[in-house]
């Protein structure tokens, strides 16, 4: 059975949720740090998870290097 909604996670937490719609899947954020993709729409249901974990990924990797200590 195919579902028309479902949940999505990044790093094992729920980050929004992506509805069908007319050309494939429409991305709704429930976390500030995944706004940037609000509202986007992706034709398959794969390419918004791929893209999603792409993106915390992403923000994971600048997080890191942000907390590293510069040296003067």
């Amino acid at each position: 059975m195919f579902c028309d909604r479902f949940v999505v996670e990044s790093s094992r937490r729920v980050v929004g949720v992506a509805v069908k719609v007319p050309g494939g899947f429409k991305f709704f954020s429930s976390d500030p740090g995944f706004d940037a993709l609000e509202a986007k729409t992706f034709p398959r249901a794969r390419t918004l998870i791929s893209r999603v974990a792409d993106f915390g990924r992403r923000r994971r990797e600048k997080k890191a290097e942000a907390a590293l200590p510069t040296l003067n």
